[in-house]
């Protein structure tokens, strides 16, 4: 693997406790209900699981989201009412080891088809640095990875993004077949995508001045493997902490060795750590986006252009020609 790590524990921001289900535009027409409507009621956990239903299902399915645009979705704790309306909709599909409260509320529930998307692709372990630098720094910090140490952020790597959508896309097949023809038309398109999406990276990392770059969010794990990069993660008990006197003084003196010149952080936690770190060492700061939901400050209105949006501003970082 061609990762170095620094983990930052799950984000302590207080969590807006949602009190029922938010609706995704576009598949749900008027009803905000999780489930009995005329059409295939899915419940996502979060927004890269929502948006995979809404790309597969197209027309026919009724896509409610967990998690509300804005929340920050590791914190959440989802409400008994949105328990009690688990047990109302035809499929539940999320990412176990991502959101605990998920994961406990739908084991206990009565839906018929759940699809758990880490079952779908491979996780790796992203706790421990490797790479260039990996014996110069020692120890690490599980407590934001998922479930037995796995990193959960496999919507961050096109490739096994596709993964996924093809197992969604066999799982509605199966649970709706009257519709399947349609669903796995949708998959396809969706695949393609995708395989586009990563040939841009591809092509657009090519030639860079370095592979590190610096996040406040260890989110990037896989995104750096498939593509040959490096990231370091400013070490802090929540996306609010400064870093350590320690700590700034060894990224900033990595960032001046591997000719890094920014800083980035993310748009649903504070921009603070990185500000920090980017002052002390004299660097730019920069949004990169772990497009775990999308707001009216994100840069895209979908997946695809905010993952566009983080190939550029990753193409700035890295000095790619």
């Amino acid at each position: 693997m061609n990762v170095r790590r620094r983990l930052i524990p799950a984000a302590t921001l207080t969590a807006v406790t949602a009190l029922g289900f938010g609706t995704l535009t576009g598949c749900a027409g008027d009803s905000a209900a999780a489930g009995n409507t005329e059409k295939f009621d899915v419940v996502a956990s979060f927004y890269p699981m929502a948006f995979l239903a809404e790309q597969i299902g197209g027309d026919h399915v009724n896509v409610t989201s967990l998690t509300q645009p804005g929340q920050e979705p590791h914190d959440l704790e989802i409400s008994a009412k949105q328990t009690a309306q688990l047990e109302e909709t035809d499929a539940a599909l999320y990412l176990k080891g991502l959101q605990p409260s998920v994961d406990e509320a739908i084991g206990q529930s009565g839906v018929k088809t759940k699809i758990d998307a880490a079952t779908l692709t491979s996780l790796e372990e992203h706790g421990t640095e490797t790479g260039d630098h990996a014996g110069e720094h020692e120890g690490h910090d599980h407590a934001h990875e998922g479930e037995s140490g796995k990193d959960p952020h496999i919507w961050l790597d096109p490739v096994k993004y596709a993964e996924v959508a093809e197992g969604v896309g066999a799982a509605f097949e199966k649970a709706d077949p009257d519709h399947a023809a349609d669903y796995q038309k949708n998959t396809e398109a969706l695949v393609k995508k995708l395989t586009g999406l990563d040939a841009e990276f591809r092509t657009g990392l090519e030639n860079r001045d370095t592979d590190v770059f610096i996040t406040t969010h260890s989110a990037f794990g896989y995104l750096a493997e498939r593509y040959g990069l490096i990231e370091e993660s400013i070490t802090g008990l929540d996306p609010e902490s400064e870093p350590s006197g320690a700590r700034v003084k060894e990224l900033s003196q990595m960032a001046k060795e591997d000719g890094v010149n920014t800083v980035f952080y993310e748009t649903l936690v504070s921009d603070k750590t990185a500000k920090t770190l980017a002052n002390d060492a004299g660097l730019k700061t920069d949004v990169l986006d772990p497009v775990e939901g999308i707001t009216d400050t994100s840069r895209g209105d979908d997946y695809f252009q905010v993952m566009e949006a983080n190939l550029k501003a990753l193409r700035s970082a890295l000095g790619a020609k």
